[in-house]
């Protein structure tokens, strides 16, 4: 009986952590830019380069509205996206594809925090020097935010691991699923103990790596 709790265990937390990494790529492609041109297109006195108050404004409201979902209504709701996808809603797949969509505006916040730290007089000195606006995002704004943006990218991560397991109860998969299916609904605690342990340990191992590397960022500044 050990010996299949464990491979329960191996099996669905293999599953999260492929649906947390996919979904902490897919979020970062779609956030990075959001959250860059949130900033860059805000107002001078907040950073801002290219100023498009209206633009900004569209950008912030839709971010905002994305943002005020709660992940299992949003999962629900984004259904119909997975299906068109992938062709199906329910495995760990598919949950990537909410999971993605889900996280992306909270990840351009992130960004868009962590830009904002940037010291403006870095930002001043490179126009001066004649940059164009490409040069000081790519070359300027992101290298100085580095620190931050590796910070806030933890954050997303662990956020992803706690809506992943959100996702094992409408047919996600990982260890929110093995915690319902197997733990809740077959009554069995060791099988519930396990899944938030290792659940536990993920969010730890996380945290750690994440505030290793942003120190080490830091010191080499």
């Amino acid at each position: 009986m050990n010996t299949m709790i464990f491979k329960l265990v191996a099996e669905s937390t293999l599953q999260t952590i492929q649906m947390v990494f996919w979904s902490t790529v897919f979020s970062l492609i779609m956030g990075l830019p959001l959250g860059v041109l949130l900033h860059v297109t805000d107002k001078e006195d907040q950073g801002g380069i290219i100023p498009r108050p209206v633009l900004n404004e569209i950008l912030s409201r839709v971010v905002n509205v994305l943002r005020s979902f709660p992940f299992l209504i949003l999962m629900i709701l984004l259904m119909p996206v997975a299906r068109f996808i992938l062709g199906t809603t329910i495995g760990t797949k598919a949950a990537v594809v909410s999971l993605s969509i889900a996280a992306a505006p909270f990840v351009a916040r992130i960004i868009e925090t962590s830009l904002k730290e940037v010291d403006p007089g870095v930002v001043q000195a490179a126009k001066a020097m004649g940059s164009t606006n490409w040069q000081i995002i790519v070359k300027v704004m992101l290298p100085e935010a580095l620190p931050s943006l590796v910070s806030g990218v933890t954050l997303t991560i662990i956020n992803l691991i706690g809506y992943s397991a959100m996702a094992g109860t409408i047919g996600g998969g990982g260890l929110g699923d093995l915690a319902i299916r197997y733990g809740y609904q077959r009554f069995r605690s060791d099988v519930m103990f396990a899944a938030v342990v290792v659940t536990i340990i993920l969010v730890e191992l996380v945290q750690f790596v994440g505030n290793r590397i942003s120190s080490r960022l830091i010191a080499k500044r």
